[in-house]
C-alpha cells in the first residue's frame, strides 16, 4: 500500500529529473497532475531537507541531498549489473556497459571489459551528451521531451558520423523503439561501434546497456541476433534489480 504524500512527493521529484534538473511550479504541475497548494507544500518539506533548492528566478532545482543519496543508490546497482555486464562480455567479446540518464547527460555507472587485447574502454563515471552514443539514445528513447533535451544540450558533432539534425535523430529514436535497440555506427568515436538495449523497471526505461567495441568485429556479428540476447541479459538484470517484467519499447 503506497503513502500518497511520498508517492506526490517522489512524482515532484522525477517531474524536475525530466525537465532537466529543474522546473517552474506550473511545469511540475502539468507533470504530476497535482494542485498547485499540494505541491507548495510538499516542495517546503524537499527544500528543508535539501532534495530541492529554490533558483533567484524561483524556479526549482534538484538539491544537494540527492547527490549523496544518489551516489551510493548508483554503486549499488552499478555493482549488481556487474555479472550481467559479463554476461553480455561472453556473448559478445567486447566491453558491455551500463549508462543511466542524469538530467541531460548520459553517466556510465559499471564497465565490464572485454578480455581482448584490443577494446573499448569508458571510465566509470564519464558524462557524455545523449544524442551521439547508444546508450544515449536508448536512454532518449522511452522519453517525450527528447527534442526539448536535444534543444538544451545543443547537438555538437562529435565525428562525421554525428547526427545532428533534430529531425533525423527524433526519426532514429522512433526506429530504436520500433527495432528494440540503438546504435552508434561511430558517432562519438571514429572506428567504434556500439549496440544498446533498454533497462526497464517495469514502466519505463531507466538504464542502458551496451557492448562496444571497434567497427569491423561489431560489424561482423549479426545485430538482431545480438539484440535479442542482450535485451534478454538486460531484461533479466531489470527483474533482479527493480522486480520488473518487461516493458516498455
Amino acid at each position: 500500500m503506497s503513502v500518497q504524500s511520498v508517492d506526490r512527493a517522489l512524482d515532484i521529484l522525477e517531474a524536475l529529473a525530466e525537465r532537466g534538473g529543474e522546473a517552474g511550479l506550473s511545469e511540475i504541475a502539468a507533470r504530476t497532475g497535482l494542485p498547485y497548494g499540494t505541491i507548495h507544500r510538499l516542495l517546503q518539506t524537499l527544500l528543508a531537507r535539501g532534495y530541492v533548492r529554490q533558483e533567484s528566478d524561483r524556479r526549482y532545482a534538484l538539491g544537494g541531498s540527492l547527490v549523496r543519496t544518489g551516489g551510493v543508490a548508483q554503486r549499488m546497482v552499478g555493482g549488481w549489473a556487474e555479472p550481467y555486464l559479463a554476461k553480455m562480455v561472453e556473448l559478445s567479446g567486447e566491453t558491455a556497459n551500463m549508462a543511466v540518464l542524469e538530467g541531460d547527460f548520459v553517466v556510465y555507472v559499471a564497465q565490464v571489459p572485454s578480455p581482448r587485447r584490443l577494446r573499448m574502454f569508458a571510465e566509470v563515471g564519464r558524462r557524455v551528451l545523449p544524442h551521439s552514443t547508444a546508450v544515449g539514445k536508448v536512454l532518449l528513447a522511452d522519453r517525450t521531451d527528447a527534442a526539448a533535451v536535444f534543444g538544451r544540450t545543443g547537438l555538437p558533432r562529435r565525428t562525421e558520423h554525428t547526427i545532428t539534425s533534430v529531425d533525423r535523430l527524433l526519426a532514429e529514436l522512433e526506429t530504436v523503439r520500433d527495432r528494440g535497440y540503438a546504435l552508434d555506427l561511430g558517432e562519438e568515436e571514429l572506428g567504434v561501434h556500439c549496440l544498446a538495449v533498454p533497462v526497464s523497471d517495469g514502466d519505463r526505461v531507466v538504464a542502458g546497456m551496451s557492448v562496444s567495441g571497434p567497427a569491423e568485429r561489431i560489424s561482423a556479428l549479426d545485430r538482431d541476433e545480438l539484440a535479442r540476447g542482450l535485451r534478454k541479459i538486460a531484461d533479466d538484470f531489470g527483474s533482479e534489480a527493480f522486480g520488473s517484467g518487461r516493458q516498455g519499447f
